[in-house]
């Protein structure tokens, strides 16, 4: 690696870490916690790449690239930032910044972006005004926009890809994840957040509801939410709603797509519960939102973000003690972030104390779980196997320290019992094999820290099967050796 990296950064620990990094690579290395001192040593020409923080004493580093861009059009930026929130994802990317990166990052991964950064510098013929980045502060980050995990950062940065291009987006995931949040965010934050947004439901997907929805979102989005739930004369009328936005003499003007459905579309598909030509109308591109239990590292942010939010709200301030802070971090949250949010709200209420004990917080978990329904196979509404969208009657979770055959079977029979007389659509075989065969390799992985040798050795596998099995479910592989 060769060049001259300019490092800003008001974290002694990371310039230190950074520079030797980069210096046994074999760089010349600038170091400074100024963004001052950083503009002035780009206006002397000095550097071919700079790593720079987003909140810094004098200032944030994404609002200085439109001025880097103009002195140095082909000076690359890469961004790092503990705010780990889409808002900073899609603003690096409007910046256009050579990469964004969250922290606490990868030592491995930084130096591969710094590298290819010094193997092929940007240029630009056309560089901007020395104008800041358009805001998006104002925005509310809310919950599920939060998080540290590879799978949300992979989120964020496809969000920002997409975020103001015409194409329809479906956002995938189980029940409480975030989905219809995030689905706004793509209007929201975007560059139709001028105009109208629409919401169409199943319980209000009539031929003038549609029409209505049209005419509100001129310009805007329409937002779909769980086609699945459609009947079969509704998504006919979606169908013809989007031919005609597409064709009609007004599409300069058509409102963009985004809707969002159960963990696995293309299940709803093969059992004929989506039109195959609705789905291939919504799904441009899909984004698939992880749940809770696999963003483990995310639980306490949010948390904190969400007791935050209840004492703005008007709720007495609280803060999570040490205990109840690993009992929160241990739960599995089959309920993801919208059961995550009714706990911190309840302990907000009725903690004794400004610090939530193990006690209550133990207390807050049992009484959720009394009544918990019973995730089924594909997600928690069952949406990779055809059953109903929600669960007609509440059912409760198998004991905790029930054995993995009798909760298998408990969600395997209520997945029957959901289909009445009738069979579930054919190949469950294959369906049920798919779903365990995920989450084991996930949490194996997750337990390896993302070490594919000693995750194959933990599973009794060949390395090889392992990559293999890695690439047909789409698994990421992020090794966690972080630098703090």
């Amino acid at each position: 690696m060769d060049g001259t990296v300019l490092i800003a950064d008001d974290d002694r620990t990371i310039r230190t870490v950074l520079t030797q990094a980069l210096t046994r690579a074999g760089c010349r290395v600038h170091a400074t916690g100024s963004l001052a001192q950083l503009s002035k040593w780009v206006e002397e020409g000095r550097g071919d790449l700079v790593i720079t923080d987003v909140m810094m004493p004098d200032g944030n580093g994404i609002d200085r690239i439109p001025a880097i861009r103009a002195s140095r059009p082909d000076l690359p930026v890469i961004v790092i930032s503990a705010q780990n929130t889409i808002v900073t994802a899609i603003r690096a990317t409007e910046a256009e910044a050579f990469e964004y990166l969250p922290k606490p990052f990868d030592l491995p991964d930084l130096m591969g972006k710094a590298n290819q950064a010094l193997s092929r510098r940007v240029r630009r013929s056309d560089p901007t005004p020395d104008t800041p980045v358009a805001s998006r502060d104002a925005a509310d980050p809310a919950m599920p926009l939060i998080g540290h995990a590879p799978a949300m950062q992979a989120l964020f940065r496809m969000a920002a890809r997409v975020l103001n291009a015409d194409l329809p987006v479906l956002i995938a995931g189980e029940a409480g994840v975030g989905k219809t949040t995030i689905a706004r965010s793509f209007h929201d934050l975007s560059e139709r957040r001028e105009h109208g947004l629409a919401v169409l439901t199943s319980a209000d997907a009539g031929e003038d509801s549609v029409l209505r929805a049209v005419e509100k979102a001129r310009g805007g989005t329409i937002l779909i939410e769980n086609p699945v739930g459609f009947d079969a004369a509704a998504q006919a009328r979606l169908i013809g709603m989007i031919e005609a936005m597409e064709s009609g003499p007004d599409r300069a003007m058509a409102p963009r797509v985004v809707s969002t459905s159960g963990p696995d579309p293309q299940a709803d598909v093969a059992s004929g519960r989506l039109r195959s030509d609705l789905y291939y109308r919504l799904a441009g591109v899909t984004v698939t939102v992880p749940p809770l239990r696999a963003r483990v590292d995310d639980i306490l942010p949010l948390a904190t973000h969400l007791l935050a939010r209840a004492a703005a709200q008007g709720l007495p301030e609280r803060t999570l003690g040490d205990e109840a802070a690993s009992m929160l971090r241990a739960h599995p949250f089959p309920g993801n972030v919208r059961e995550l949010e009714n706990n911190m709200r309840r302990l907000a209420l009725t903690a004794s104390g400004p610090v939530i004990t193990e006690a209550e917080m133990r207390e807050t978990l049992n009484q959720q779980g009394a009544a918990r329904p019973v995730p089924l196979p594909g997600g928690v509404i069952a949406g990779s196997f055809g059953a109903s969208a929600e669960p007609p009657e509440p059912m409760v979770m198998p004991a905790a320290n029930a054995r993995l055959s009798d909760s298998v079977e408990a969600h395997l029979q209520r997945y029957f019992d959901l289909h009445g007389d009738a069979l579930p659509p054919p190949g469950l075989y294959d369906r049920i094999l798919r779903e365990i065969e995920r989450p084991l390799l996930q949490v194996a992985l997750d337990a390896t820290g993302g070490n594919q040798l000693r995750c194959a050795d933990l599973l009794g596998i060949n390395r090889n099967t392992l990559r293999k099995k890695l690439t047909e479910l789409n698994i990421e592989v992020a090794r966690r050796r972080k630098l703090m």
